[in-house]
């Protein structure tokens, strides 16, 4: 159980880690709306150079963000909506714990202007 739960903060610090680049976060976001896209279609955009994509699509890969079918020659890339299934949970479940202390913080505030505001 341990080494699951390593496991999966290993996959969301990789995950985090690939996506903190704005490179990639722009391939992910391409890759995303055209669904399966060709290699050169996708660096099309960029000013880097084809071996750069290919290591920035490799981050990717191995984040399992994207990826990658070949057909010959062809290299097509698709987006893996699973790899950021462990993050975004992880983000919800921040955002619920500070949710759920500012509701509290509203409470707080509320319950010390009522008593304020006794004579």
């Amino acid at each position: 159980m341990l080494n699951a739960v390593v496991n999966k903060q290993n996959r969301m610090t990789v995950v985090f880690a690939a996506l903190a680049d704005p490179t990639r976060r722009r391939i992910v976001e391409r890759v995303s709306e055209h669904g399966a896209i060709r290699v050169t279609a996708l660096a099309k955009p960029f000013r880097i150079s084809l071996p750069a994509i290919s290591r920035h699509l490799r981050v990717l890969e191995n984040a399992r963000l994207i990826h990658r079918q070949r057909k010959g020659r062809l290299h097509l890339i698709g987006a893996r909506a699973a790899g950021l299934q462990a993050a975004q949970k992880w983000i919800a479940q921040c955002a619920a714990h500070w949710d759920s202390q500012f509701d509290a913080l509203d409470e707080l505030l509320k319950s010390e202007a009522d008593e304020e505001a006794k004579p």
